[in-house]
């Protein structure tokens, strides 16, 4: 169950009650793609830097260890020994992705496997079965994920498909969550809303899949080439079509200026790979700015990534000794790195929350941006 519990202007605070219990929104989604944060996070890490829901992806999982290996082993929260909600990416995006290694037909897409080459055939049904055997908390529909910059005659196809794909989606979740066997009955699923940058295409959309009545609704298909201000605008047009009293979730966005700026348009759910890429690189977000640690000058610098902050890494250990460690290529320099952003974005959705509790959201918005000096 979904309930908005405060509204500043458009940004909502809400939360959603689910069977691995409750998550505050705004929130972002840790990103676990074969079941483990990239970086030795483990998930007692995740518990410390205050994460509420992870997310995984269907297609790695059914590829290696495979759906079936996870079933038997008790669902993806006992396999990772997690007890917080989980949502799983339905594979959709590995058809944008995996462009070279697939084919797109009505019945679904063919595959070749990126790992060993096998031929692998996942449609919206074997989306929803691979899911309900990881037992995740939200599974996504089955969907195209057409290039942002794609041409009108492709993306109406394309958007015409993933409607009849979400409605085959709807059926069989609903059949996998009556049978006795099932190990989770109480499986949230969400559609997800796409047209690339053409907002009559987006809006006909976001009404046609409203109609649906499903758990939860994503905006798909932005942040793969378009403009920060053509996704911005898209929001603007579309948001206003989806249930409000339903989750909103932009997929794999973003920077803290994009989710800032999201997040005063209506969107509630976020997850983007940026915190943990950008620190197995060194690169470190704080409240003044992105820092590469890889720069000369940290070399003799004793001071934490940033001062004040309560992240494993800060508490403990200095720019110049976290350089040194990826330098010479030790994990655990990776490792303190991914930890920092990771918490860095948990601590700012909980100041976003806050923000929007108090009625200061746009306020916040503009201090937190000027500080870290960005003009979005």
């Amino acid at each position: 169950m979904y309930r908005v519990l405060k509204k500043d202007g458009n940004a909502k605070r809400a939360e959603l009650q689910s069977v691995h219990g409750t998550v505050q929104t705004p929130v972002f989604m840790n990103v676990g793609t074969v079941a483990a944060i990239k970086g030795a996070v483990a998930t007692s890490d995740l518990e410390e830097i205050g994460t509420q829901i992870e997310l995984s992806n269907t297609y790695h999982l059914h590829v290696r260890p495979g759906d079936q290996v996870v079933r038997k082993l008790g669902g993806l929260h006992k396999f990772m020994s997690w007890d917080k909600p989980i949502l799983t990416d339905s594979g959709g995006f590995q058809v944008f992705s995996l462009a070279s290694l697939r084919k797109i037909k009505e019945e679904g897409v063919y595959f070749q496997s990126h790992v060993d080459g096998r031929k692998i055939f996942m449609g919206p049904e074997e989306s929803m079965q691979i899911q309900s055997n990881l037992a995740s908390t939200i599974a996504m529909a089955f969907d195209e994920c057409a290039p942002a910059l794609a041409d009108r005659e492709y993306v109406t196809a394309s958007v015409a498909r993933t409607t009849r794909w979400l409605k085959r989606c709807k059926v069989e979740m609903k059949r996998l969550n009556s049978l006795p066997d099932t190990l989770n009955q109480n499986q949230l699923l969400f559609g997800i809303n796409q047209g690339a940058i053409f907002d009559d295409i987006r809006v006909e959309h976001a009404k046609e899949i409203s109609e649906l009545d499903l758990d939860g609704y994503a905006i798909g298909g932005l942040a793969v080439g378009e403009s920060h201000e053509q996704m911005y605008h898209i929001l603007e047009e579309t948001v206003p079509h989806l249930p409000e009293n339903k989750p909103t979730y932009l997929m794999g966005v973003g920077t803290p200026a994009n989710i800032l700026e999201a997040v005063e348009r209506g969107v509630d759910f976020f997850d983007c790979v940026y915190p943990t890429r950008n620190g197995r690189h060194g690169h470190l977000y704080t409240n003044f700015g992105k820092i590469n640690l890889f720069n000369a000058k940290y070399e003799l610098d004793d001071r934490p990534i940033e001062e004040g902050c309560q992240c494993p890494a800060c508490r403990r250990y200095t720019r110049a000794y976290i350089r040194h460690l990826l330098k010479a290529k030790e994990m655990l320099g990776m490792r303190l790195c991914v930890l920092h952003n990771l918490y860095f974005y948990n601590t700012m959705m909980t100041e976003i929350r806050s923000a929007i509790e108090e009625g200061r959201y746009q306020e916040y918005k503009r201090q937190k941006l000027d500080k870290m000096g960005v003009h979005s």
